[in-house]
Parts: structure tokens; sequence; C-alpha cells
């Protein structure tokens, strides 16, 4: 039989249910896990680090083990390497009480897990590392909060999983799924089943992305499941966004190695992949679905990919750029506002290589680039082919970033409010 769970993040009892795998823990530590990647474990974390601090006043986080890293300064000046989700909690909330060489003991590059098989690494040095990062956290902290990586399993090649992560910090774990019922079960219960091996108490549930009109129902349903077979509450049920999932056109430009010609005033607009489009049509019936057949007002953010061969397309677009730039005053970042933009290709797909590359194959026209610059439209150069170009469009997944504070604000105003956080520090 299964029974609700004591209160154990209350303030009452910081620390309890310490056993030898785990650190002292002075504070209590929530560790948000996902039950894959991509499911919205670093929005669930940002959210809950906003709500926590309007309940504590110093939180702490780190994330014990991480993947994709890049280099940032410390509070003295030197520079070191963290994982790319610690620079946006420390500096979207202004963790100043947090030294960034605590925050990400673990990084895992490529080639490390080569040299952890080789014995150049120890899981002895891996361990002391997250045990004493998160003793510094937590020293100057009322409450730590730590993001996991991937699922749950994820780090058990190096002997550092999330759930061995989160025993030796003595957290208690937020395991967020992506929305449903049938399939975001079974993903959580195989990932509860890795906490549990590890003596780790899954504290509650978040369930990310799911349909608007699907809300009620899968409280419901979800809510119900978790009390009769885990005893741990649904503390969250978030309705999707699909504005949180558009790349900006500067996130686009890395993914696709490109280069924008102009436009750079876009580079923080979002555009859906939903909106993205390969044309292979001529003139005429470009202009006519693209700007004829729909509201520029309805449609503002359209993404047309095409071959850099195609100057007719190009000189459409760019006519139409100039004609809807006049009608709205050149302005770009208004709710009504368009701010379409093309992706020319240069190179050729995968599956069809060129033999042999011309060099007129690769670069607009010379009239059409300077065109492009004094209208300043946004135009990418990429050196992928059209198909392989619009591939890496529609399966980009569009990350946080201190760079995005736009993306942050808006994921930290729709999720923080659909989390029971009674529910999640009273039980």
């Amino acid at each position: 039989a299964f029974h609700r769970q004591p209160p154990l993040l209350s303030l009452a009892q910081p620390g309890a249910l310490a056993s030898p795998c785990r650190s002292p823990m002075p504070q209590p530590t929530i560790f948000v896990a996902a039950t894959r990647q991509h499911v919205g474990k670093t929005t669930v974390s940002l959210a809950l680090m906003s709500g926590l601090q309007k309940r504590f006043n110093k939180v702490g986080f780190l994330k014990p083990v991480g993947q994709q890293h890049l280099p940032v300064r410390d509070e003295s000046g030197n520079q070191l390497r963290v994982d790319k989700d610690v620079q946006v909690m420390k500096e979207y909330f202004k963790l100043d009480h947090v030294p960034y060489s605590a925050m990400s003991p673990v990084i895992i590059p490529s080639g490390y897990t080569a040299r952890y098989i080789d014995g150049e690494v120890s899981n002895e040095a891996q361990c002391a590392a997250i045990r004493r990062a998160h003793e510094t956290i937590s020293s100057g902290s009322d409450v730590v909060l730590a993001e996991g990586t991937g699922h749950v399993g994820v780090g058990s090649v190096v002997e550092v999983s999330n759930a061995r992560a989160a025993a030796m910090m003595g957290a208690e774990v937020v395991l967020v799924a992506n929305g449903g019922i049938g399939k975001a079960f079974d993903e959580l219960e195989m990932n509860r089943m890795m906490f549990a091996h590890e003596g780790v108490r899954v504290r509650g549930v978040v369930l990310n992305k799911v349909r608007p009109d699907k809300v009620e129902y899968v409280q419901s349903k979800m809510g119900r499941l978790l009390e009769q077979r885990w005893g741990v509450p649904l503390l969250g049920v978030v309705p999707e966004l699909s504005y949180l999932s558009k790349p900006t056109l500067a996130e686009l430009e890395k993914a696709l190695d490109g280069d924008l010609l102009a436009g750079h005033r876009c580079r923080s607009l979002h555009y859906g992949v939903e909106n993205s489009f390969l044309v292979t049509t001529g003139l005429r019936r470009f202009l006519r679905r693209a700007f004829e057949q729909r509201s520029p007002s309805e449609w503002r953010r359209p993404l047309f990919v095409t071959h850099v061969t195609r100057d007719d397309l190009l000189l459409g677009y760019l006519a139409q750029h100039q004609r809807l730039m006049t009608a709205q005053g050149g302005a770009v970042d208004g709710p009504r506002d368009w701010a379409g933009a093309m992706v020319l290709s240069t190179g050729a797909s995968k599956g069809f290589p060129d033999k042999e590359a011309f060099p007129d194959d690769t670069e607009p026209l010379t009239y059409l680039t300077q065109m492009a610059k004094d209208s300043n439209a946004p135009v990418l150069i990429t050196r992928y082919g059209t198909l392989d170009a619009l591939h890496i469009i529609e399966s980009y997944t569009a990350k946080h970033s201190i760079h995005d504070t736009a993306r942050v604000s808006a994921a930290v105003a729709h999720y923080e409010p659909n989390i029971d956080f009674d529910a999640l520090l009273q039980g």
C-alpha cells in the first residue's frame, strides 16, 4: 500500500531522512528531474526559483551534472565554465550569495566518458565535488534548488545519474513529464523507480505542455492516479504556450551555421517553426500564397527557405518587405507588425550532393545583397541545402538564455501560477 508522504520539505524538518549515502543537509533541497530531454525541466525550475524567492530569503541553485557549458567570469573576475542553465539562474534571479564555482561541480564534455572508463576521472572525485558544492551553497541559503540533466538515468555511464546526484544531496524530487495520462504515467513510473533504487523520494509531479482544453481532465485523472499509486500530489498542470518553443532569429542563425546579411534588428524576434516554409514554386504563386492570401498581421513572422539561386523569389520578398515596412512605419516588434525573414541555402542537400561547386551558386546577386542591406530585410545565408536547412529549423528546440530575458520572463509568468507551492512545501 502507498501512503501520503510526510511534509519532508517543511522548514520544521530540515535535513530529515538523511542516509549514509547522503551529505549532511542543513537546508532542504528540491531536485527537479524529467522523464526525458526537452520536456521543460529548466522552465519548471525557473518558475520554482521565482516562487521560492517569494517565500524564502535566500534560495540557492546548482546543477550537479551538466553537459552543455559555456564560459563565465566568477566574482573575482576569473574565467570558468558552467552549465548554460546555471548562468540563466544566477544572472536572471541575481543569486549574488551563490558562487559560480559551486554551481556546476561536474561537467561532462565530449570525451569525458572515455576518460572515465579509462580511469582518468574517478568516481570519488565526482562525488566529492557534488557534495562540496552542495554544502557550500546550502550553508548560505534557506533552501536549495537543484536541476538535473536529461532523463533520470543520464550520467549513469559515469556513475553520477540524476538519481545518484539527488541521493548525494539528500534531495527530494519534483518530477516533470509532458502532458497526458497513459504515456506520461508510464514514463513517470520508469523514472521514479531509478530514484527509489537510490533511496530518493519523489515529492510531486508537474505535467507540462498540456493541451489547454485538456487541463482540467488531466488534472483530475492524473491527480487521482498519483495519489492512489504513489501517495504524492500533482503539483501542477501547465497548459502549452507555443511562444516558449519559438527560437529567435539569432538562435536559428547559430543552428544553421549561418550569416545574417541584413535585418540584424530582428535577431531577438521569435519565429515559430510552424511558420517555416520551403518555397519551391514560381514567383507569382509565392507572392499570392505568402502575401495575398494571408493578412500580414495574422501571419506576422513567416520564415521562407529557398535556394540562393532563386533570384526571383528573393527580389519578390524584398519588394514585399519594403512595402510592408513602409505601411507599418518601419517597426518590427509590435504586436501586429510583420517581420518575415528569408533563409537562402548555398549548399546541396545531403541526399543529392553536387559533384562540383560553382561560385555563382553560393551567394546572391550583388545588387540583391545591396537591396537587402539598404532595406534592412532579414536575409540569412546558410551553407546547408534547402531540405537540410528546413529540417534543422523544424527540429530545433529553443532553450533559455540570459540573452533572451523576454522568453525567461514569459516562462515564469506562465508557469509559476500553475504550480501549487503549498503542496510542494507543506505536503
